[in-house]
């Protein structure tokens, strides 16, 4: 938000959740995401006490064209335990939490007081979900566990361990299979436990196969659940499995008498084109914004929009520690850079990376911290 106030100043925006959608009216209702006036959580301080607390009230806004990119949820289908003892992968809030735990669990691993037993189950660290990001994931936290950790903690490094775990018969489901096979001889060399084929019943962890599983950190990385704003939508059609909003080929919402809604777009993982499924990844949220964003300025300019959106696909790319990576190229050929791995792929992962970067300023920063962190190694304070 701070960037659409700096480059585009004149706009009006707000930090609110949207509840609901009148596409009869044309009005949004939205209730703020801020904290209370007069709350003991303003700016994490006490409130002031010459100011009486004012409770958040909704309010509506008018629109003429709507832009809806409300994204999607992480997937837990309704496992109990889930909400209560994992923490998830979507946001920097959530990153923040994951830092912030697997430090405590070697500070409490380190206390004088508890069993080796006790310090195992605690430096056991598991993920649920085989995608690209329960696998990045995993490759991270392998790299901060032989590097910075075992400095830190070496005697408790050496008895951290990392499961990963799918339902599916392999990891990586949308990759070619020699890079998924490159993938896991990697991780059981680096000591990564991978174990496809098993199903998680209870959040607390309960696997089908192994039972009861202990852990210090449970990472939940199952895929996308709808937006609860996209699910009390009834004026729109939407996808049978998904329940994403339906779009034609200019990613406009469809109507569910079967007309084109030409004042609504949906963009990101909360919007699937007709006919056209794509995957919910960020280089496909991508190009539909900076679509509906050239759509959007042409309208201003009073110009015709005739040409519909078409995807381009730059392939996939995945993290796999100690400096590789796999990329799986668009197509199925196999010339250069259409299937790659080890440290090349890495190279493609990486300047991927600080192309999307938008900003000058990011383009500096970005590569400069990845060079202090080659040179100093992470940042381990807790905060």
């Amino acid at each position: 938000m701070s960037r659409v106030r700096r480059y585009a100043p004149q706009v009006t925006s707000y930090q609110a959740w949207c509840d609901h959608i009148d596409l009869k009216n044309k009005t949004l209702q939205c209730m703020p995401a801020t904290s209370p006036i007069g709350s003991a959580s303003m700016s994490g301080k006490d409130a002031q006490s010459d100011v009486a607390p004012v409770d958040n009230t909704p309010f509506n806004l008018k629109y003429d064209k709507l832009v809806i990119a409300v994204g999607a949820y992480s997937q837990t289908f309704n496992i109990p335990g889930v909400k209560e003892n994992a923490l998830f992968l979507k946001d920097v809030k959530d990153a923040r939490a994951i830092r912030s735990r697997i430090l405590e669990c070697f500070e409490q691993a380190n206390q004088p007081t508890i069993s080796d037993d006790e310090r195992r189950k605690l430096l056991n660290f598991c993920i649920v979900g085989g995608g690209p990001t329960g696998v990045e994931f995993s490759a991270e936290l392998h790299d901060l566990l032989h590097t910075d950790i075992a400095r830190h903690f070496p005697a408790l490094a050496k008895m951290a361990k990392i499961n990963l775990y799918d339902v599916s018969p392999q990891i990586l489901g949308n990759f070619d299979k020699n890079l998924v096979n490159y993938t896991e001889k990697t991780f059981r060399r680096d000591g990564i436990n991978i174990w496809t084929s098993h199903h998680v019943s209870k959040g607390k962890l309960f696997v089908k196969e192994q039972g009861v599983v202990p852990f210090g950190l449970l990472v939940w990385s199952t895929g996308l659940a709808p937006n609860p704003l996209i699910s009390s939508i009834t004026g729109m059609k939407k996808h049978d499995k998904s329940i994403g909003l339906l779009t034609n080929n200019h990613l406009n919402a469809i109507n569910n008498d079967g007309t084109i809604n030409k004042d609504v777009w949906v963009v990101g993982d909360c919007g699937i084109i007709d006919g056209e499924p794509l995957p919910a990844t960020a280089q496909v949220a991508s190009q539909k914004g900076k679509y509906v964003s050239t759509t959007l300025n042409k309208i201003a300019k009073e110009q015709p929009v005739s040409k519909p959106f078409k995807f381009k696909n730059f392939g996939s790319l995945a993290y796999i520690g100690d400096w590789k990576a796999i990329y799986d190229g668009p197509g199925a050929g196999d010339g250069f850079l259409s299937k790659e791995s080890g440290r090349l792929a890495w190279l493609l992962w990486r300047s991927a990376y600080f192309t999307m970067t938008l900003s000058v300023k990011n383009k500096i920063l970005v590569p400069f911290y990845w060079f202090m962190t080659w040179i100093f190694g992470r940042d381990l304070t807790r905060f």
